[in-house]
């Protein structure tokens, strides 16, 4: 059957009290946005503890439904049918009816739970669970009642009108985008920073993005991976300001300038410091990167102390203590493991070091890059000057001036 309407339910916005209305509205807001990419025309309404969208007219059901599913903050989408408030007698009638539109094959246990939210409703919950229960045993003889574990949990929920529903499709969790503010993720071509960005936005927080492109070294088509990763990523999160940095002029300097078993470490601090620069220049209020302690070289606790100690804005990690399998199992969920293992290398992966050092002392390190000092801070002004601002998530990818 083709349903007009989706109940929304969400968890943990339920629990933010008296903020509880700010999380509401960018809930709404970020489903609006999802749905404006839908064929159709749809309203956003709400009311205690849900929300729902209406379709005024024909669209397109699977798009809908997978507009939805990209939307932060939704634990359930349930397509539901929608009835004005009758008697009981009625009600009981309109419940068997959908009961068997939904269910031709009627072979199955089942259980009734009814919410009746509008307390004025002459039965209490408990007599609608077992009125309905009888008419449905009555009028479809082959079902039988499992109230631990049925095949069907046919839902009825009593507000100012009436839902009917036994599908609730999984939505993504979190807090909707937005909520939380903005940061800067540093996104590579490789499998962890999407995946780090993507656990970032389930928090309520906007993305930006940086990348560190190295031409000649790295390609016109290691640039377009990092874009299509933001675009996997930008469904989830609305559109992302990619920063596209020319790193090159400052990977050669440092490689001239720096002893070789360092080189990922200045690189590194290089790279936190021109993120910080843009997340401040954009209003971002932390740095993310997909660094988990111990994967490489470069994310020791002794690197990643060397690495912070360059910035003073917060630097998230969420991967931190996930291991490799666990963060692919996330990529393949999310739909970026296909292109993150595309052969296109990124400016990381070239200049890398034989045997870089895994515990680098802070005292050498800042000691070693006073031999940058001659022309490291006109390098990192020219390369801030090369800032590429491409919005990914859009119809049109399009380039700003």
């Amino acid at each position: 059957m083709q349903y007009q309407s989706f109940l929304i339910k969400y968890a943990e916005i339920a629990i933010k009290g008296k903020n509880r209305h700010i999380f509401e509205d960018a809930l709404v807001k970020q489903i609006k946005i999802a749905l404006r990419k839908v064929e159709g025309t749809f309203s956003v309404t709400r009311e205690y503890g849900r929300m729902f969208v209406s379709a005024q007219g024909d669209y397109d059901y699977d798009e809908a439904v997978e507009a939805l599913k990209h939307v932060f903050g939704i634990v359930g989408i349930c397509p539901v049918e929608v009835s004005d408030v009758d008697a009981p007698d009625k009600l009981k009638e309109k419940a068997v009816s959908f009961f068997g539109r939904e269910y031709p094959d009627t072979d199955k246990s089942f259980k009734v739970h009814v919410r009746r939210l509008d307390k004025r409703y002459p039965l209490d919950s408990q007599q609608l669970n077992a009125m309905i229960g009888e008419a449905i045993l009555e009028a479809y003889p082959s079902t039988h009642v499992d109230v631990h574990e049925p095949d069907i949990m046919l839902q009825v929920e009593i507000r100012e009108k009436v839902y009917f529903y036994s599908h609730v499709i999984p939505g993504p969790g979190g807090l909707p985008v937005g909520s939380g503010g903005k940061a800067m993720l540093c996104l590579s071509g490789g499998i962890d920073s999407p995946v780090a960005g993507y656990m970032i936005a389930k928090r309520g927080i906007k993305l930006d993005a940086v990348y560190f492109n190295a031409p000649p070294y790295t390609s016109e088509r290691a640039l377009q991976k990092v874009i299509d990763l933001a675009a996997v990523i930008a469904k989830y999160t609305g559109p992302i300001y990619l920063h596209n940095i020319n790193f090159t002029a400052i990977q050669m300097y440092i490689y001239e300038k720096c002893p070789h078993d360092e080189l990922t470490i200045h690189m590194r601090r290089y790279m936190m410091r021109i993120a910080e620069r843009l997340a401040r220049d954009n209003e971002c209020g932390a740095i993310i990167t997909g660094e988990s302690v111990g994967q490489v070289a470069s994310q020791t606790m002794a690197s990643l102390q060397a690495t912070n100690e360059v910035c003073t804005l917060p630097v998230f990690r969420p991967l931190i203590g996930f291991d490799k399998e666990e963060i692919i199992t996330v990529s393949k969920k999310i739909g970026t493991y296909e292109t993150s293992i595309l052969p296109y290398e990124d400016c990381c992966t070239i200049f890398v070091a034989k045997h870089p050092v895994t515990k680098p002392n802070v005292d050498v390190i800042r000691r070693h890059e006073k031999n940058l000092s001659e022309d490291i801070d006109r390098l990192f002004e020219e390369a801030i000057a090369t800032d590429e601002v491409i919005i990914v998530g859009k119809e049109d990818v399009r380039q700003m001036a």
